[in-house]
């Protein structure tokens, strides 16, 4: 057989023998990740405001449409996803559109 399958082979006998054994053969990490926060509209308008962006330059930061941004600062809609996780950054440090300019003010 192929050196490859030798070493699936290899490295799931020694996961199963790992489970049976109920101790920890096998090294272990614990990951923990941190929930999406969701954002009220006067979070989102606080952030913006703190980085100095108008709502075009904060639309096209965060990659979403200017009309977006607005429903998320009238309380219709609230960000998720990435767009919640690029707020939390920015909200941990507001020098963030500096240090990754993805847009430019002219």
């Amino acid at each position: 057989m192929s050196e490859l399958f030798d070493n699936i082979m290899q490295s799931l006998n020694e996961a199963i023998e790992d489970a049976k054994s109920g101790g920890k053969q096998l090294p272990r990490r614990t990951i923990t990740v941190t929930p999406v926060k969701v954002y009220s509209s006067e979070e989102v308008r606080a952030i913006r405001k703190t980085t100095g962006m108008s709502q075009r330059y904060f639309a096209a930061y965060l990659g979403v449409s200017v009309k977006t941004v607005e429903a998320w600062e009238a309380g219709i809609n609230t960000p998720s996803g990435p767009s919640s996780r690029i707020l939390t950054m920015m909200e941990m440090d507001n020098s963030l559109p500096e240090k990754f300019p993805f847009v430019v003010r002219k």
